[in-house]
């Protein structure tokens, strides 16, 4: 049956979206910027930090739709309780985040950031470029183990590398589990975080936790930044506690610390893990799918359940 416009329906978007999302959303619904009584849906991005005030001038918000995986900026218990549905857009974007997560272990164990840098200051003709470190052989400890968690580690696993994981449970996986974080960190040479974020796991990763992944360890994140203790990470660097770190995510984004920008140890993304056209288009149909269901009466397309 073709699908009838619901131009009726508010949705608030409370802060700038892509146009491909903004277009279909526009189409089959009326769009405000500014909270307004009529509000009946709402999509944020991921990681976009909803307040319990912005809730409280929603009394007829039914559904928040998150354009991304992570929903930790969204208060579900608060949602829960006024029977608000809450839906993001996992899946559709495991194998670019994943294939991030895979470049970071390859910039920073080959050094290849540095090698750029290297070959464009014309130091090539001076001296040659310093030996780097081979993944074979190496041990990468997933930090997670959800859908981007296995996705990393199988294609870790091709580039010879052994697995260990640990998550809140022991999955039927080839790889062995461990029990703690600590044990993870010691037991790894790559501490690859893809746990999700929020207050369960901030700072999750401690000064104790980087010391025990040691001196030949880098640590990689394409999670959250908070997972992440900042300022113990720039002492662990400074300090050759690790060796090295690759990050997509950072604490207070888009604010990155001077002292990782000028560490010569650090690759740093700007938070691109999804950022492909593929993978963006997909979340967006998948927030208009969202939107659309619930609408209609009809099952969420990826509802958080947690």
């Amino acid at each position: 049956m073709r699908f009838q416009p619901m131009r009726s329906r508010t949705i608030l978007l409370p802060v700038p979206l892509p146009d491909f999302l903004t277009a279909p959303l526009e189409a089959e619904y009326v769009c405000v910027s500014s909270p307004s009584e009529d509000v009946g849906g709402m999509v944020v991005p991921g990681g976009y930090r909803v307040e319990q005030d912005l809730l409280a001038r929603l009394p007829k918000l039914e559904i928040i739709s998150v354009f991304g995986v992570g929903y930790d900026g969204v208060p579900l218990a608060a949602c829960r309780a006024r029977g608000i549905r809450v839906t993001n857009t996992p899946d559709v974007l495991t194998d670019d985040v994943a294939d991030i997560a895979t470049a970071l272990v390859l910039m920073t164990s080959r050094r290849l950031v540095e090698a750029d840098r290297h070959v464009r200051a014309g130091e090539w003709s001076q001296q040659a470029f310093p030996l780097a470190h081979s993944l074979r052989g190496k041990i990468a400890g997933i930090l997670g183990l959800g859908r981007i968690g296995k996705a990393v580690a199988k294609r870790l696993e091709a580039h010879g590398m052994g697995l260990v994981y640990h998550s809140r449970t022991r999955q039927e996986v080839p790889w062995r589990w461990c029990s703690s974080v600590i044990e993870l960190a010691e037991a790894s040479d790559f501490l690859i975080i893809t746990c999700p974020g929020g207050p369960s796991t901030r700072h999750l990763v401690s000064a104790e936790v980087l010391s025990a992944l040691g001196q030949g360890g880098t640590l990689i994140n394409v999670s959250r930044g908070s997972v992440v203790d900042e300022q113990a990470l720039v002492h662990a660097l400074d300090r050759g506690i690790i060796r090295s770190a690759g990050l997509d995510v950072f604490e207070h984004e888009p604010q990155v610390p001077e002292a990782l920008r000028a560490h010569p140890h650090t690759v740093l993304l700007p938070h691109v893990g999804s950022a492909t056209h593929e993978t963006r288009r997909a979340m967006a149909a998948l927030v208009v799918g969202n939107l659309r269901a619930h609408f209609a009466s009809q099952p969420l397309l990826s509802p958080v359940e947690e």
